[in-house]
């Protein structure tokens, strides 16, 4: 992106979406398209220095670049270590909210649905960079949500499973129909309460699918991930 690019006078205001490579996040920036309120200007996302891949939904950095080409934006990274203390982060997020600044932007699309807690501090961190939150999909009904994905194209990929609140074998399956049906009661279908993290490859959002082979399914820090690979070279990825 250019840095001395500034919104025309009624032009849409500029934001960029945090993007963790999920199905929210990536619902999130086809609902903002479609409403035509805000231009997407570039995607956001925490990359782990240490492994090549986004915090948390351990998706490797080398798929989140296949979807960003695929949303035809530009993608701001930002690394953070692992393991990694708020201060650190918070520093690094404000780093990066100063180049959005710098860039005419000011506001930030979050995926999130219905916690409380993490929209207050995400409202309270931004306000002090000058930036404003911007929550799409924001306490939508989230079995309705999760059927409107599907159904609307939406494809994607459990890459973490925690096994207190969700049965191992679920990691590496499709988010579809059939997962929905086999979903214990107690767990949100849209993984908010931290139950599963997914990696879309799939939908409205993309140009075209990113093609992906599963590869091991491994527990670590107390959660089963599932890695994933790009299918043209899975062959020779360790």
């Amino acid at each position: 992106m250019r840095a001395d690019f500034q919104s025309e006078k009624g032009a849409r205001p500029r934001a960029w979406l945090a993007w963790s490579s999920g199905k929210d996040s990536a619902w999130a920036l086809h609902a903002v398209r479609q409403s035509g309120e805000f231009e997407v200007a570039a995607l956001l996302t925490t990359v782990n220095q240490t492994h090549a891949r986004v915090a948390m939904h351990a998706v490797r950095e080398c798929l989140v670049e296949m979807q960003v080409a695929a949303a035809g934006l530009p993608l701001i990274k930002v690394p953070i270590p692992s393991p990694c203390t708020n201060e650190v982060y918070e520093r690094a997020m404000g780093e990066a909210m100063a180049r959005a600044r710098a860039e005419g932007v000011r506001h930030v699309v979050f995926g999130d649905l219905f916690l409380e807690d993490i929209r207050a501090y995400r409202e309270k961190q931004l306000a002090a960079c000058g930036m404003t939150p911007i929550f799409p999909l924001w306490r939508r009904n989230t079995r309705q949500l999760a059927e409107e994905m599907i159904a609307g194209g939406l494809s994607a990929y459990l890459t973490c499973v925690d096994p207190r609140k969700l049965e191992r074998s679920f990691a590496g399956r499709r988010f579809d129909t059939d997962f929905l049906r086999e979903l214990p009661a107690d767990v949100d279908p849209c993984g908010e309460n931290g139950e599963f993290h997914t990696f879309a490859n799939g939908g409205p959002m993309f140009k075209q699918a990113i093609p992906v082979t599963a590869g091991e399914i491994v527990e670590r820090d107390g959660f089963i991930f599932a890695d994933f690979l790009p299918r043209a070279t899975a062959a020779g990825t360790s």
